[in-house]
């Protein structure tokens, strides 16, 4: 146990559970694969269970932490405190681009997310994706079922969507809920996020890509035609190869740029 771990009691406010299993530590790390030099960064530490191994890996490592006891204990870590370097800040407001440009370096950004954020922080680390080299999470693994279904899955929806546009999903490990102190009443999964150099298709607005996903998919059991129908025709639709009749859950991750990027252009005025 680390000696973190001493005397602090999660918080439910912050979603707090603390990974605790040995083996499962061992497999998240070896899938971070941390090196020497690089510009690591942990967001919600805790009590240290991946940052400790992580840290024994590299020179230096950034921890982003909210709560400031947790922050205060990684400060005076025994021999941790001298290769940390403790950001106190809310993951979602945290400017991970100017971190980069500090360091000179894209970011290698890991944790054990708190569920009640984990969707709202991957979308604001989408929209900072150009200093950003990977990611590892650990997140509900119905989360990250969602992140990597394929479309005609029932699992398929918005998530997919907005992050296979931007990174290959790949499905690291499951984790039980007794790897965690208190343990969840889900179970947990690890996943690799690595944006891509050239997406298949490149959209010009990321907010307009989530208003073209959360008009598809607001009402799955409808038709394309019939969701899409207050933003665009039928003819629209076909003019961008998409079948009107079927449902939104069919529909492919570019077809959903391709729409994304007609709306963009037709609200900017931009003509084909």
């Amino acid at each position: 146990m680390s000696k973190v771990h001493q005397g602090h009691r999660a918080r439910k406010r912050f979603g707090q559970n603390f990974l605790h299993d040995g083996g499962v530590i061992d497999n998240i790390v070896s899938a971070i694969h941390p090196v020497p030099g690089q510009a690591l960064v942990e967001i919600g530490p805790g009590l240290a269970a991946l940052t400790e191994p992580v840290a024994d890996a590299c020179d230096k490592l950034h921890v982003v932490e909210l709560d400031r006891d947790l922050a205060d204990r990684l400060e005076s870590h025994p021999f941790l405190s001298s290769k940390l370097v403790v950001h106190r800040a809310d993951a979602l407001k945290f400017d991970f681009a100017a971190l980069s440009a500090e360091l000179g370096q894209p970011l290698r950004v890991f944790g054990n997310l708190p569920y009640n954020i984990s969707t709202p922080l991957i979308f604001h680390l989408l929209s900072q994706l150009d200093t950003i080299s990977d990611m590892h999470f650990m997140l509900q693994k119905e989360v990250v079922q969602r992140m990597a279904a394929e479309p005609g899955s029932k699992a398929f929806g918005r998530l997919s969507v907005m992050i296979q546009q931007a990174c290959d999903v790949t499905y690291v490990l499951d984790v039980p809920p007794g790897a965690f102190t208190p343990p969840p009443k889900v179970d947990s999964a690890v996943v690799r996020l690595q944006p891509k150099a050239t997406p298949t298709i490149a959209v010009h607005d990321r907010k307009m890509l989530n208003h073209a996903c959360l008009t598809g998919f607001n009402q799955r059991r409808k038709t394309v035609r019939n969701n899409f129908k207050e933003l665009m025709s039928e003819s629209d639709l076909e003019s961008l190869g998409i079948d009107p009749t079927v449902r939104p859950e069919t529909l492919t991750v570019d077809d959903f740029c391709r729409i994304a990027n007609w709306l963009y252009e037709r609200e900017q005025g931009i003509s084909g």
